[in-house]
């Protein structure tokens, strides 16, 4: 049968669409008399042209793609018991299944996202572990669904295969589960997300919490909750070379932002609370754990396009409850720190041959950062300094790959006076899908 058949059909579905873009096909002009049928049917996604954005109203049709038509109709709720009874037996073979896919086709979305990387570090072997290098495969698939008009819901298992390790045992994780929606005019995000704070310089993992946002060029945000276990510790006190997991605690804190054109100001705070619970540091155990209050303050300037510029400053105030402090750090610490940024354009993954530069300096205290977004070594539970220097390249489309060199040092000497320092090199290759 020919299209223009189809459609005559088809207009009495009832199939409707609240808002449709106009001329969807080529071939199908403005004055043609099946135009705005043929316009609501295409935008509610019941029929579909060719390639060449074509409708190809004169061509023939096939019984197997008629019924596709009528599957896509039925499921988005048209009344086409007669035509579904006609083509009972395509709908047999492939009704079911497409129907009940098309009903979750506009809502539910698969991607994925395929990471090779390799590491090689220089620390002497004294610090961290032994190992030189880190070699690993990690994957990523995210799932979004679509709750209404408002709501939305996105889950991310992970897994990652130790090269260097492979034992076979590695896991796979739910590492993100959580919806995004409105509520009162406020954006709000609740549930296993990616936390950022302070542009990753305090805080750039999972999270189970809440944040709310208000604003469009001027915004303030909300957030609290329990950060990430697992979290490493790196000790150079008399426990020197040691290095264990802790609990992030609990937390909560806001910021200001503003958008200024082509520049952004921000500042804000988090205060975190009973981090490393019960873990033993230097011998001793913290029953109750750490407090550290953050606060930043930080800029970033867009020159042209192509150039960025940013700068933050940080103050902590880490405190021990119910513990002596020179009994878990035989050391001073800096309570405070800075950071500065530039860049300049950046691989686009959907752009192939685009790419981009970056540059980054740290000097930040002790407790200024619990789990910072950097890949160079932040010796956490010391404070670091150093720089980090790096490129990005799109080869394909989708397929970008990144190359890094950081050098770093703890801002804690050891009992020699010797400061422990690691210079890394960062390569790595990301298939996105």
């Amino acid at each position: 049968m020919k299209k223009s058949l189809v459609l005559a059909m088809a207009m009495a579905l009832g199939v409707t669409a609240s808002a449709y873009a106009a001329n969807p096909f080529s071939d199908v002009p403005a004055g043609h008399w099946a135009y705005d049928s043929i316009n609501k049917l295409a935008a509610a996604g019941v029929i579909e042209g060719y390639g060449d954005s074509t409708f190809g109203g004169d061509k023939l049709m096939t019984r197997y793609e008629m019924a596709q038509i009528v599957a896509k109709a039925m499921a988005k709720g048209a009344n086409v018991d007669k035509l579904a009874a006609e083509f009972a037996d395509e709908l047999d073979n492939l009704g079911v299944r497409v129907a009940n896919l098309e009903k979750k086709a506009d809502n539910v979305k698969v991607t994925g996202e395929l990471r090779y990387k390799y590491m090689s570090k220089d620390n002497d072997g004294k610090n961290l572990n032994d190992s030189n290098h880190e070699n690993d495969l990690r994957s990523r698939i995210w799932v979004t669904g679509q709750i209404n008009d408002d709501w939305s819901y996105t889950g991310m298992i992970e897994n990652t295969q130790d090269f260097d390790n492979n034992s076979g045992d590695e896991g796979t994780e739910f590492k993100r589960a959580y919806v995004e929606g409105k509520l009162g005019g406020m954006n709000v995000t609740a549930g296993r997300y990616a936390a950022f704070f302070a542009n990753g310089n305090i805080y750039d993992a999972q999270a189970d919490g809440v944040e709310v946002s208000y604003g469009d060029k001027v915004k303030v945000t909300g957030f609290a909750g329990k950060a990430s276990d697992g979290l490493t510790f790196s000790d150079l006190g008399p426990a020197l070379n040691n290095e264990f997991d802790f609990q992030g605690g609990n937390y909560a804190g806001a910021e200001l932002s503003a958008n200024l054109n082509k520049l952004n100001v921000a500042g804000g705070y988090v205060n975190f609370k009973d981090i490393a619970k019960d873990s033993e540091v230097a011998n001793t155990t913290i029953p109750d754990g750490i407090d550290d209050a953050i606060w930043y303050v930080g800029a970033d300037y867009d020159f042209d396009g192509n150039v960025a510029l940013s700068a933050m400053y940080l103050k902590g105030d880490a405190s021990y409850k119910d513990v002596d402090a020179s009994k878990v750090l035989d050391y001073d610490y800096d309570d405070d720190g800075w950071t500065v940024g530039l860049t300049y354009k950046g691989a686009e993954a959907s752009e192939v041959g685009s790419w981009g530069l970056f540059a980054n300096y740290y000097d930040q205290g002790l407790g200024t950062y619990l789990a910072h977004t950097t890949d160079a070594n932040t010796f956490a539970g010391t404070g670091f300094k150093g720089y980090g220097v790096g490129a990005n390249y799109t080869f394909a489309k989708n397929i970008v790959g990144t190359v890094a060199y950081y050098d770093t040092e703890s801002k804690v000497a050891k009992d020699s006076g010797e400061k422990v320092d690691d210079q890394r090199v960062w390569a790595d290759v990301t298939f996105t899908f």
